[in-house]
């Protein structure tokens, strides 16, 4: 798996690694732990609230109506929680909701992320893009303009991934299934000859490896999270303190490393996944 790069020397005062800040971030389910990740290694001092909503996985084959209504509920939940600022680390989300949550909250920063089409456009030498998504990231006019505004000059071919964000929420990173979707879904760009691949999902870095085995070392792929870390690094810094410790955090709530986890689905699954894939102990609290 891969690691964010360190943080540079502009991030290094204990204000800008987030000391006294508090972020929410929230995914349909374990997708955007790639983002946290990332926040974590740009905001170690901060302390990071993260919803699993694992329970009405996976967004991207839900209606926009569903979306927008669980992205109001967790953000309503992550403010009650202490939360100054938003990370909507779900790229579907994003398309569906975000605007509808600024227009909501107008003074709470509220950070969304998109497939990576203009870095993508940027770094290709042919031109060729590959952007691998949800169904429902691919289908929103938000994801449409993106294309337009960047991707005029590109010859851009879009892949859906059904079903490959429902089978990485399993936990297991390497499995016959996902090695399945993984060849079955880049076998049209590596047909378009895309030298430069998406991803679109902020579940898919964890299966990066499948798709770089597939793709071969002459492809390159393009993952978001660490410029979104890095935009909220320098956020936050016009935050704010804020006070030690949120009123109505739970008292049996356990976290390592300022961060706190709910789930509406399995809460145990979460925190399994969490110590396997970062080896940072938890115990996930259900989401009220």
């Amino acid at each position: 798996m891969s690691v964010p790069a360190p943080v540079s020397d502009t991030l290094d005062t204990p204000l800008k690694q987030g000391k006294h800040r508090r972020i929410g971030v929230f995914d349909s389910g374990l997708g955007g732990l790639s983002v946290l990740r990332a926040l974590h290694q740009y905001l170690p001092l901060a302390e990071m609230l993260y919803v699993a909503d694992s329970g009405h996985a996976p967004y991207g084959e839900k209606d926009t109506a569903h979306i927008i209504a669980r992205s109001e509920y967790i953000t309503n939940f992550l403010l009650e929680q202490g939360a100054q600022a938003i990370v909507i680390a779900c790229n579907t989300a994003t398309a569906a909701a975000a605007q509808h949550l600024r227009a909501r909250w107008p003074d709470v920063p509220i950070i969304g992320v998109e497939p990576g089409v203009k870095p993508a456009v940027t770094h290709s030498p042919s031109g060729r893009i590959g952007v691998l998504a949800t169904p429902g990231t691919l289908a929103s006019p938000k994801f449409q303009h993106l294309v337009e505004r960047h991707g005029r000059n590109a010859e851009i071919t879009l892949q859906a991934c059904p079903g490959l964000a429902k089978e990485i929420e399993g936990g297991e990173l390497d499995t016959p299934r996902l090695r399945e979707l993984v060849a079955q879904f880049a076998r049209p760009l590596q047909e378009a000859h895309s030298d430069t691949i998406v991803l679109g999902c902020t579940h898919y870095p964890f299966v990066r490896p499948l798709f770089e085995q597939v793709l071969g070392p002459g492809v390159r792929i393009i993952d978001t999270s660490d410029a979104v870390a890095r935009h909220v690094a320098h956020l936050v810094t016009e935050l704010p303190p804020c006070a030690p410790d949120s009123p109505s955090k739970p008292s049996d709530a356990i976290s390592d490393g300022h961060i706190r986890f709910w789930s509406s689905g399995n809460t145990a699954l979460l925190s399994q996944i969490v110590q396997r894939w970062f080896n940072l102990a938890c115990a996930a609290q259900p989401l009220p």
